[in-house]
C-alpha cells in the first residue's frame, strides 16, 4: 500500500509532460482570420471552401418541406405523408414546446399566457384560415415575441406539430357526427 501514493503521484506528474506524439489541444498551432501562412502557396491561412460546399445550417432539398415556402409563397398543405405516428409525434412535441403558451387545446389559455405582460399568444383555433406554411415558418423563424424553435424541433417534428395543430383546429370546429359547427358556435 505504501507504494500506491508515490506511484499515483508519478503517473499524474507525467500527464503534463508535452510530447510530439501526445500534444495537448491548447498547444496546437492555429491561425486567426486573415492571418498569413507559409504552409500554403498563396500565403493565406484562411481557405476558400471547395466548390459545391453547403453550410450545415442551410436547408437543402424540397423548399416546401425545408422552409415552408415555395418561390416566397407559404405552402398550403403539409408536405409529409400524414398518419397516426406523425400526429402522435406532433402531439408529443406540441405538449412539450408549444402548450406552455398556446394551451393544451391550442386556445391560448395557459399559465404562461395569464402572466404575460406583452402580447398574448394567439389562439391557434382562431387562425385556422392561415396556410400550413404559416405555422411551420413561425416555429422556424419565430413570430412576434415567440422565438424560433428550429433548434428544439427538426424539420420533421415541426411539420408533425403543424399536423397536430390542424387536428386541434378540426376537433374544435366539428360537432358530433363529423359535421362542421355553424360559424356562430366556433
Amino acid at each position: 500500500m505504501r507504494w500506491l501514493i508515490p506511484t499515483a503521484g508519478l503517473a499524474l506528474a507525467g500527464c503534463n509532460v508535452p510530447s510530439e506524439f501526445l500534444q495537448r489541444m491548447e498547444a496546437q498551432a492555429k491561425y486567426e482570420y486573415y492571418e498569413t501562412s507559409e504552409f500554403w502557396a498563396d500565403g493565406k491561412a484562411m481557405r476558400t471552401p471547395p466548390e459545391g460546399t453547403i453550410p450545415r445550417e442551410r436547408p437543402v432539398g424540397n423548399p416546401g418541406l425545408t422552409t415552408g415556402r415555395v418561390n416566397g409563397t407559404l405552402v398550403s398543405t403539409i408536405p409529409l405523408e400524414l398518419n397516426r405516428e406523425v400526429l402522435e409525434q406532433g402531439q408529443k412535441h406540441y405538449n412539450i414546446v408549444c402548450s406552455q403558451c398556446h394551451g393544451q387545446l391550442g386556445d391560448g389559455n395557459s399559465v404562461v399566457a395569464e402572466n404575460m405582460a406583452l402580447r398574448l399568444p394567439p389562439s391557434l383555433l382562431q387562425i385556422a384560415n392561415k396556410p400550413d406554411g404559416h405555422f411551420f415558418v413561425a416555429m422556424t423563424e419565430g413570430y412576434g415575441v415567440m422565438p424560433s424553435f428550429a433548434g428544439e424541433l427538426n424539420i420533421q417534428e415541426r411539420w408533425a406539430v403543424v399536423a397536430y395543430v390542424r387536428a386541434l383546429q378540426r376537433a374544435r370546429n366539428t360537432q358530433a357526427g363529423g359535421q362542421p359547427l355553424p360559424q356562430e358556435n366556433r
